[in-house]
């Protein structure tokens, strides 16, 4: 297993990773720029259903971070019969997930916004409603997306992914140009967009692992659905404890985030627009973490746990290098990078100054806090991963954040202070534990 993944072969997996990483947050940017032309109110409704979409869809990521972690053990032990079974049943899972998800996002999308965002003003409800809408239609393709793409990253095959997320992209951008700027219905044309560009890729993929011939995954036969309760089983136990860790972060994200709605709308589109501008210095530590789940995966199914600790300190390496980089060149081109969104004087100053405290945290933290714990999972360890984020998020992003903006009055620029000691924090628990070596001791695949 180490020869299998020599510099060569993780160049290959890593590169097309970093550039899908790269295209997925264009995407955010794109509808983020585009529905500025409208206004704040659009902006912040678009960024409060982009907080609460990422926490109802956690289900069935997660759910794919366990497929993906058990088809590459599979692979590891190069079964490719069990690999395309397992693939097969984390599809019919998470559509099973992903169709609930929606029909709760659908029915109850105003009460939901009401429960996390308290009494926001009424023109940043209805435009949020009207995306939260739209963009829940999309949820089935995306899970099914997400699905196919976790397979095919666990074969190691990261260019097909990469591809598709070029297509969205494509498609994305000039459906936000053709409804926003051409049709002239603002929320409502970025979530259209959105929505027909997971249905092509979800479209697009199932197509071709469908077709799929002497690789170790296929899902032909798909619709001959055949349940296996063991091998559910065995992707639950990754994915549950993924999905929980999800879930909590997310829910404590959204509570954190509240605290802008009593700043006023600059607050919020201030926040807003950092988050976005932010998203590009983390991109490619989140394809290295994706990377690892794949890698990790493989070298824990064929007992290689040398190769495990060799590539994992190789990518942390390469995830520590270029996050300060492109930190860095945030700093320095904070300014402008701003300056492309169309924001008040106070939004603007706000923005950047959120931007300062989170480049220069990321630099410290994030690899250890987000990247790590994917080889962690990899290796069956996300029980302990999903209790050490959910104690650093209450006790430490949650708790602080309220303490500093409210009890010490820092004000908004407490919840981002609070969220870099948040990855200090999971990430020398995370270092601690990949160091002590407990991970090898567990166990991914059970057999029935």
């Amino acid at each position: 297993m180490a020869e299998r993944w020599n510099s060569r072969a993780l160049f290959n997996l890593l590169w097309p990773l970093i550039i899908e990483q790269i295209l997925a947050v264009t995407m955010g940017a794109a509808d983020t720029v585009m529905v500025s032309s409208v206004g704040e109110h659009a902006v912040s409704g678009v960024n409060i259903i982009d907080n609460i979409n990422n926490l109802l869809i956690i289900a069935f990521a997660s759910l794919c971070t366990g497929g993906a972690v058990v088809v590459s053990q599979y692979i590891g032990r190069r079964d490719a019969v069990n690999s395309s079974v397992a693939a097969k049943q984390l599809l019919y899972i998470v559509t099973l997930v992903s169709l609930v998800i929606m029909g709760i996002a659908l029915g109850f999308r105003r009460p939901i916004i009401r429960l996390l965002y308290g009494n926001i003003e009424p023109i940043v409800m209805d435009a949020a409603a009207l995306y939260f809408m739209i963009t829940a239609l999309s949820y089935p393709f995306l899970a099914i997306y997400n699905a196919n793409a976790a397979l095919f990253r666990a074969m190691g095959n990261s260019r097909v992914t990469m591809r598709i997320a070029l297509l969205v992209n494509v498609i994305n951008i000039g459906g936000n140009a053709f409804f926003i700027f051409g049709l002239h219905i603002g929320v409502a044309g970025a979530a259209l967009s959105t929505l027909i560009s997971r249905f092509i890729a979800a479209a697009i993929t199932m197509v071709m692992l469908i077709r799929s011939r002497g690789s170790p995954i296929s899902l032909a036969g798909f619709q001959k659905i055949r349940l296996i309760p063991q091998m559910i089983r065995n992707i639950l136990n990754v994915g549950i404890p993924s999905g929980l860790e999800g879930s909590m972060f997310q829910v404590g994200r959204l509570l954190t985030q509240r605290i802008f709605t009593g700043f006023g709308t600059s607050a919020m589109a201030g926040n807003a627009i950092a988050g976005v501008v932010n998203s590009f210095s983390f991109m490619p530590g989140t394809a290295f973490g994706i990377a690892l789940l794949t890698i990790v995966g493989q070298c824990v199914g064929a007992g290689d746990y040398c190769a495990a600790k060799k590539q994992t300190a190789k990518i942390m390496k390469l995830s520590y290098i270029t996050l300060i980089i492109l930190s860095g060149l945030i700093l320095i081109f904070m300014e402008p990078l701003v300056s492309l969104f169309s924001l008040s004087g106070e939004a603007h100053e706000l923005a950047k100054s959120f931007l300062r405290i989170h480049c220069i945290s990321m630099m410290i933290g994030w690899p250890l806090s987000f990247a790590l714990p994917n080889a962690l999972r990899a290796a069956g360890d996300a029980r302990y991963v999903m209790i050490v984020a959910t104690v650093s998020m209450w006790t430490v992003r949650v708790s602080a954040a309220y303490l500093l903006t409210f009890a010490l009055k820092i004000g908004p620029l407490g919840v981002w202070l609070a969220m870099g000691a948040d990855f200090i924090c999971r990430g020398s628990f995370y270092l601690t534990r990949w160091i002590r070596g407990r991970w090898m001791t567990k166990k991914v695949i059970r057999d029935s």
